[in-house]
């Protein structure tokens, strides 16, 4: 069990939520701090004074006050007016890990919303209803205002009730109306009160919860990394002196260090490692721990920057005891956009070095005397095209990483009559940044099931030599899944139980 409280939300108790369903609750603390927050509102309220959002419009309405009776009804206007997404629905594990980052944001406590407006958030988590939301159309600023809206109209409503305003949302395996997922799910739908639409809409939430499982499964695609190039060294006789941890010691990168560590752990006790008596390798080898080192260490900055925003207050305004309410811009996505750039092209260059590998392993000019694209009989050479076409594929989504990783947070267009005149584009930056992820593990399978192949001929051409203790675990588990194959055949659908044991985890030990 999960429990909230505003400021221990860590990613990956979100990924057990968002992924594989672990329930939720609020703590004790959780539910004080609402109930302290909802008594500054009621202050406020009953102060008159004018407040943005609470009695005034919204962006460059912001100086119109709103009579306090017409309260309810302007925050069910901004989500119905705000929810304008477009395309093709999130994943529902993105869905689901924005709910419960939004749960979390208002049991902080600063927002001012009843009990229930979290309660329902965590009633929806428990019994799997998910919303449908859009893809597109969010500039990180004011928050991820249209994705929060859409996941809105499913858990509020109004005295008109109507269906055709409930949204969508999946319930059972089904999608449906949100008033009919709703029902099924026997959660009732709230009528919200003044704040509460703000409360809900404001804040990069999508962009913070999509970064969040992009930064677990960087970590999983780091590691695998390392243990892609392990093998490929294997299969390549490559060279051991690289990885010598003294000339790591001399750079003192930290990354660095830990990623020679960890591919020295892989080969230790290979006889293959170092049998060509090559002086030194390319780079895509010799190079991979000052690459995948600072990698690593951009994978560890964002998740400081994203283990921040999990726990942050960031809609506006927010509420301080006893009667304040400030005004500022914590709903800007500012550190999520940065972020995601920088840990997309990070994540672009781990694809782009896995390639080369394996390019050098089916090039027979340079893969140390393995059969061209490790076509397994010189006689079958031209009949068959051994791996050709899954490097082809690889280069494809390198290239396609290329165009993705350049940096969304440093384009900007004003909105709203100039009032909001600089966005941060954050949703995009994390919605790219998702797109070169599962490009690079895909990338990542193909190195594996290349240099799977790879290994399985050198050890025909060299039958007395074994295997690191790191590799022969992998080329075994890969070998479990996928048993090699003769000549040509459908790799497509082999490679992809690789990919799935990537993204399982599965490789990670």
């Amino acid at each position: 069990m999960i429990r909230l409280d505003g400021n221990h939300l860590d990613i990956q108790s979100l990924v057990s939520v968002a992924r594989y369903g672990e329930e939720v609750e609020i703590a004790p603390e959780g539910k004080e701090n609402l109930r302290r927050s909802r008594d500054v509102l009621e202050t406020i309220l009953k102060s008159n004074q004018a407040v943005y959002g609470i009695n005034t419009g919204f962006g460059i309405f912001s100086e119109k006050r709103i009579p306090i009776e017409d309260s309810n009804r302007l925050s069910r206007n901004l989500i119905l007016s705000h929810a304008v997404a477009v395309g093709d629905p999130l994943p529902g594990e993105v869905v689901r890990a924005a709910m419960l980052v939004r749960a979390n944001t208002l049991v902080k406590g600063y927002s001012g919303v009843r009990e229930e407006v979290a309660q329902t958030l965590v009633q929806m988590l428990n019994k799997k209803v998910t919303p449908l939301v859009p893809q597109q159309g969010s500039l990180g600023s004011s928050g991820d205002l249209s994705p929060l809206s859409h996941l809105a109209l499913v858990f509020t409503t109004d005295d008109a009730d109507r269906e055709e305003e409930s949204g969508w949302a999946e319930y059972g395996g089904e999608i449906l109306t949100g008033k009919q997922a709703m029902k099924l799910a026997g959660i009732p739908r709230l009528v919200l009160g003044p704040k509460e639409g703000l409360a809900i809409n404001n804040g990069a939430t999508f962009s913070a919860a999509m970064a969040a499982l992009i930064v677990h499964d960087a970590y999983q695609a780091i590691h695998i990394a390392n243990k892609a190039t392990a093998l490929s060294l294997e299969a390549l006789l490559g060279c051991s002196s690289a990885f010598d941890e003294r000339i790591h010691q001399v750079r003192d990168q930290d990354g660095q260090l830990r990623v020679a560590s960890e591919i020295r752990a892989e080969i230790k006790g290979s006889t293959f490692i170092d049998a060509a008596c090559r002086v030194q390798d390319a780079y895509s080898l010799r190079c991979t721990p000052q690459v995948h080192g600072t990698i690593l260490e951009t994978i560890e900055f964002t998740e400081r920057i994203i283990q921040k925003e999990l726990n942050a207050a960031t809609d506006n305004p927010l509420l301080f005891e006893p009667d304040v309410a400030l005004s500022g811009g914590n709903f800007h996505g500012e550190p999520i956009g940065l972020v995601m750039d920088f840990l997309g092209i990070a994540l672009a260059e781990l694809a782009a070095i896995s390639e080369r590998r394996t390019f050098r392993l089916l090039d027979a000019k340079l893969n140390g005397g393995l059969p061209p694209m490790l076509v397994d009989s010189p006689d079958a050479a031209g009949l068959n095209s051994g791996l050709m076409m899954p490097h082809y594929t690889a280069a494809s989504l390198v290239l396609e990483n290329q165009t993705l990783a350049h940096p969304d947070s440093v384009h900007s267009l004003p909105t709203s009559g100039g009032q909001e005149d600089h966005n941060a584009n954050a949703m995009t930056a994390a919605r790219h940044c998702w797109r070169i992820l599962r490009n690079t593990q895909r990338v990542l399978a193909i190195e594996l099931y290349t240099a799977a192949r790879a290994v399985d001929l050198r050890m025909r051409q060299m039958p007395k030599h074994h295997l690191g203790q790191g590799t022969q675990h992998l080329w075994s588990l890969l070998r479990d899944h996928v048993p090699y194959r003769q000549g040509d055949a459908w790799w497509a659908p082999e490679i992809a139980i690789i990919e799935q044991l990537i993204e399982s985890g599965q490789l990670v030990w």
